[in-house]
Parts: structure tokens; C-alpha cells; sequence
């Protein structure tokens, strides 16, 4: 994070790229850390993007507060030249606390039922950007034994991609369902389907993402995700392969 700090003044071409990606409601525990990481390639409307990386890094405070920090680089292309990379695209930095709110759980049916939320600013890590923005989400989740869905609503006034010019803001929702293969949790599949309607002058946004998810070792979950958009402000399709750690199996703790 400090790296992309230091290194924001020198990225070139002011460009703010709005995408959103569901998250869930598992929380760290007190005074653990977990770095999740995406890299993948991005085909968009005008052109393309190698993603490297998105990332989020959560820090557990207590049994119901983290701060996360998320963010992503990406390094794109000219408009009808797919495969040719020539310009840095950073996104908005978001530091945030995530809160569980609510955690409802009936051992007896292996169901959980939880409500929170997540709010933070939106910081302007890239050249020509200008103020602070700000993000927030209001998140449920529900664990159904095998089967986990996690649900998204909220908003977001992002930084301006140059002084004076208008600031990117809209709403955005996101639905995802996580469902174990296998009594052990080493095999799993993720689909998600999420949305984004601007209040600014940009293209709404409807896209969808499917994959298998598989437990590498007792510590390393890795993903492999197809992306595909459906309207015209959405990333035509892409792939992308995750890194991200976790205490055991591929099932998302909900609490």
C-alpha cells in the first residue's frame, strides 16, 4: 500500500474505471491480517487491461470491527489494440472498517443469519486527481450449511479524475452465491451478478462473474474467474486468477 502511495504521482494518465465487486461479511480475527489478491487480464468496451493486482488486505480489531484497504492497478491499452499495454489505470484507494452488526445463528438447522455494514473514503491515488470521495455498503449474509449468499447495497461519490472536472457517483448492488462441492470444503463454486446505476453523466453497469474455487493447501484457497458484461458501461469479459488465505476450507465464515 505504501509502495502505491508513493508511486501515485508518477502514474500518467488521470482515468477513473468504476467496477464493483460484491464482498461478504467474514470479519478477522483480533490482530490478524489476510491479503487477498486477483491478477487477470480485462477486455473493455474501447480497450483492454491487465490487471496486477487487485487486492484487499483486512486487519481484525475485534470479533465484529476490521479495517480493510482495497484497491487495484491495472496497466491498459490503446482503443482498438487489445494486446497492446501502454498506460498505467490505478482505482480510488478505499480504506474502510467493515461492522458486524447483527449475527443470528440456529445450530440446530447449520443456518447463520448476519447484517453489517462497511464505510470508508475514497482516496485520489492517481496523477490529476482531485479530493476525497467516499464509499459505503450495507451487507447481509446468509449460510445455509453448504450453500452461503451474500448480498450488497450502497453507494459511492468517487474522487474527480481532474480538477474541476465532474466526480463519478452512482449506486451499486451485488448479489453473490458461494457453494461447497464436498463435505470438506475443498472444492467449491462462486457466481456473483452486480450492478451499478450513475447518478453522473456514465453507463450503467451489469455484469457477472462464475468460477471454481479450490483449497491449494490448508491455508490457500485459489479461484479462477470468468467476468462478462451485459450493458454498455460494463467491461465486455475478462479472466482472472485469485490468491487468498483462509483459515480452513473454501466456505466464507458469515458472522
Amino acid at each position: 500500500v505504501l509502495v502505491l502511495l508513493v508511486a501515485a504521482p508518477a502514474w500518467a494518465r488521470p482515468h477513473v474505471r468504476r467496477h464493483f465487486e460484491p464482498t461478504d461479511l467474514e470479519l478477522e480475527e483480533p490482530g490478524t491480517t489476510e491479503l487477498d489478491l486477483e491478477v487477470g487480464y480485462i477486455r473493455g468496451q474501447d480497450a483492454a487491461r491487465v490487471v496486477v493486482p487487485d487486492f484487499e488486505l483486512d486487519l481484525g480489531l475485534t470479533k465484529w470491527l476490521e479495517v480493510d484497504i482495497d484497491g487495484a492497478y491495472a496497466i491498459e491499452g490503446a482503443p482498438g489494440k487489445p494486446f497492446s499495454f501502454d498506460h498505467e489505470l490505478p482505482d480510488p484507494l478505499w480504506p474502510s472498517f467493515k461492522a458486524g452488526v447483527v449475527d443470528l445463528v440456529d445450530e440446530e438447522a447449520s443456518r447463520t443469519y448476519a447484517v453489517g455494514a462497511q464505510l470508508g473514503p475514497k482516496l485520489p491515488t492517481y496523477s490529476g486527481g482531485h479530493g476525497f470521495g467516499v464509499e459505503g455498503l450495507l451487507l447481509g449474509g446468509v449460510s445455509l450449511g453448504a450453500t452461503q449468499f451474500s448480498f450488497n447495497l450502497g453507494g459511492f461519490v468517487d474522487p474527480a479524475p481532474a480538477r474541476g472536472s465532474p466526480r463519478p457517483i452512482g449506486v451499486e448492488s451485488g448479489i453473490t452465491w458461494d457453494q461447497d462441492l464436498d463435505s470438506a470444503g475443498h472444492y467449491a463454486i462462486s457466481t456473483d451478478l452486480s450492478g451499478v446505476v450513475f447518478v453522473s453523466d456514465d453507463p450503467a453497469q451489469l455484469q457477472a462473474a462464475f468460477g471454481p474455487v479450490v483449497e491449494a493447501t490448508s491455508w490457500l484457497d485459489l479461484s479462477l474467474t470468468g467476468l462478462v458484461g451485459f450493458l454498455p458501461g460494463s467491461d465486455r469479459y475478462g479472466v482472472v486468477f485469485g490468491f487468498s488465505p483462509h483459515r480452513g476450507g473454501c466456505k466464507p465464515e458469515q458472522r
